[in-house]
């Protein structure tokens, strides 16, 4: 299975253990950030890295010092269902109740430890369907909708 991941300037470091993590458990990991501590654009990572998520079907990692910021970027992208997320809990039931394809992760908000064990969390967790599945529908609907709007 691959993952791609991406982050900014912030992320460096976070992104280094969870992508050792992740090649640890088989995943190949497709790194779409920076690699050096030199300030850059957050939404062209997000972008990238949903480029990767859309095109082969997988699932997506993004980091920047907060996690909002990228994730309202890679949000605008459709097709994208990207979430912030700060603990286990939410880690699971976005993507059992919200089939989310990306998870955001705040750098400067949470350690390398709990951001691996979110990070399994999420790709540990399938999406349960039924009910949920309209409302993912709807998603996508409202996505269509302003797309069309523009």
């Amino acid at each position: 299975m691959k993952v791609a991941i991406g982050n900014d300037h912030a992320g460096v470091a976070l992104k280094e253990e969870i992508a050792a993590f992740l090649r640890q458990e088989g995943y190949e990991v497709i790194n779409c950030g920076t690699d050096t501590f030199d300030s850059v654009d957050y939404p062209d990572i997000a972008e990238k890295v949903a480029e990767e998520v859309l095109k082969q079907n997988i699932p997506g990692i993004i980091i920047c010092g907060t996690g909002i910021g990228i994730s309202i970027a890679a949000n605008k992208i459709p097709g994208i269902r990207a979430a912030l997320c700060n603990d286990l809990f939410t880690a699971r039931m976005t993507r059992k109740h919200n089939n989310a394809n990306i998870l955001a992760l705040g750098a400067r908000v949470i350690g390398a430890g709990l951001a691996v064990e979110i990070v399994r969390e999420f790709l540990n967790t399938d999406f349960e369907g039924g009910r949920h599945q309209a409302r993912v529908e709807k998603i996508s609907a409202i996505e269509k909708k302003y797309r069309e709007k523009v």
